[in-house]
């Protein structure tokens, strides 16, 4: 049975909102940079970048916001999916590579055939502007999204209503499920890390250290530890195995400012689980050594914040500046 839910406030734009994305001043109609806008949105705002490694090389697929391309031959734009409101804040594939998912400041979760382009199901529960959202890597395929509303809702995606709704005090910025989804991570305004009984959905325990709102959590490859991602200008590590030391963080990694903007910036690992990089405010991709916490690149081109970066499936990126020292 699902929680109850606060009533939606009479506002869209309500007190609870925290997404904090001016709107850049950047020229972007010299053709020299990419905006992204979904439907009749405005603003062009691109907040999630995923490969895909899971389909053949010829149809390799990066997303962007609702905006497809091939990452092979001439990287062409071939497809362009509408149907939301507001801006994309995620996008996450389903197992099979077939379906995409997508959340939304709409406040919408959508579900699309990748074939088609059509939108499969409007997923409708939040109150507010989805920020973040997850796909369980075993059992049944479920979603997981978190919205400013303070809530965190599970989806079947064959359904159009969430199945459970889990409430909490303050608005969800960041959400991870766990590999063998028993746990859940979440992080939102109150700076803190919080470890979710999916059964119980109880918190089992709080992660601190952060000291500004957490804007991207993400496992390890191997499932032994959590990257996070703040405004407060660090990506951090944590020991998220069972019976942990008390204090679970490991590393702390600087060199990555939030910028005025302040946008939602996302951290990933590479597939080894040896490299982290992360999106910066001052137009730059940041990669350390996991290990060492060392700045290992500042990768420039950018002409505004970037909001996230992701490892190409099989190696390095392409392109790389290495800082002196």
């Amino acid at each position: 049975m699902a929680a109850e839910k606060r009533p939606a406030s009479n506002a869209f734009g309500s007190s609870q909102l925290v997404v904090k994305r001016q709107k850049s001043n950047v020229d972007l109609s010299d053709g020299k940079a990419v905006t992204i806008t979904n439907g009749n949105a405005t603003g062009g705002t691109l907040m999630q970048a995923y490969v895909n490694s899971h389909v053949a090389e010829s149809q390799c697929l990066i997303i962007l916001g609702s905006v497809l391309w091939k990452t092979y031959g001439q990287c062409d734009n071939f497809g362009v999916l509408t149907g939301h409101r507001g801006a994309v804040l995620d996008v996450q594939w389903s197992r099979d590579s077939r379906i995409i998912f997508s959340a939304s400041a709409d406040a919408t979760v959508a579900s699309w055939d990748l074939e088609t382009g059509l939108r499969i199901r409007r997923h409708e529960g939040h109150d507010e502007v989805i920020n973040c959202l997850d796909v369980s890597k075993r059992g049944e395929e479920l979603l997981v999204s978190g919205s400013d509303d303070g809530y965190m809702c599970i989806w079947d995606p064959r359904q159009k209503r969430s199945i459970e709704d889990i409430g909490t005090a303050f608005p969800i910025t960041s959400i991870a499920l766990a590999e063998a989804g028993n746990e859940l991570f979440s992080g939102g305004i109150d700076n803190d890390i919080k470890v979710w009984d999916m059964r119980k959905q109880s918190v089992v325990y709080t992660m601190t250290g952060h000291t500004d709102t957490i804007t991207s959590l993400q496992p390890s490859p191997d499932t032994q530890t959590l990257l996070s991602f703040s405004h407060d200008g660090t990506a951090r590590t944590w020991d998220i195995r069972p019976f942990a030391p008390v204090d679970r963080q490991i590393k702390s990694y600087v060199g990555a400012p939030p910028g005025l903007e302040r946008n939602l910036v996302r951290a990933s690992w590479n597939s080894n689980g040896d490299r982290i990089a992360a999106g910066s405010g001052d137009g730059t991709a940041v990669i350390w050594d996991a290990q060492s916490a060392k700045l290992l690149y500042k990768l420039p081109g950018h002409r505004g914040a970037v909001n996230d970066v992701r490892f190409a499936p099989g190696g390095e990126p392409i392109s790389k500046q290495e800082i002196p020292g």
